[in-house]
């Protein structure tokens, strides 16, 4: 239900389980857009921007994409080979606030190198205002694992 009453948000365990399911598919495109050509710089002008067009911020990002054009260009006249995945891939990372310790425990595995303990849910957790708290089972649960953390204050 989208109302915001008691009643409406009683606990309903296959909301996660849903919201699992959407992160990974998510997850999914983006691993393809970010290996799969699509985070070609050279593609800089194919990049959906329909929802900036007609805006100044539009207008910029059509600026800087011309730059971005000339660099390449000057770049490939002194030798350099634009086609390596330094300019056709990247790298993307996830992070999210370690806020429901049911899921991230489930989703918290054992590296069988190392020894060590990673939550498999982001690269990096953070702990913010409403699990930060110094006797609390969210500090207790990120001093257990080797992901990266933040602590948003």
């Amino acid at each position: 239900s989208e109302e915001f009453t008691a009643e409406a948000r009683r606990n309903n365990p296959n909301n996660m389980v849903e919201a699992y399911h959407q992160s990974a598919q998510t997850l999914n495109i983006l691993r393809a857009f970010a290996t799969g050509g699509y985070a070609d710089i050279s593609r800089l002008h194919a990049w959906n921007l329909d929802f900036i067009d007609q805006t100044i911020e539009g207008s910029l990002y059509r600026k800087f994409a011309v730059k971005v054009d000339e660099s390449l260009r000057f770049m490939k006249a002194i030798g350099i080979d634009t086609s390596s995945d330094r300019f056709t891939k990247t790298d993307f990372f996830t992070a999210h606030e370690c806020l429901l310790l049911p899921y991230e425990q489930a989703l918290t595995r054992k590296d069988s190198t190392t020894g060590k303990w990673y939550d498999c849910s982001a690269h990096m957790l953070w702990v913010g205002e409403r699990t930060r708290e110094l006797d609390g089972a969210h500090l207790e649960f990120t001093r257990g694992i080797c992901n990266p953390l933040g602590v948003k204050i």
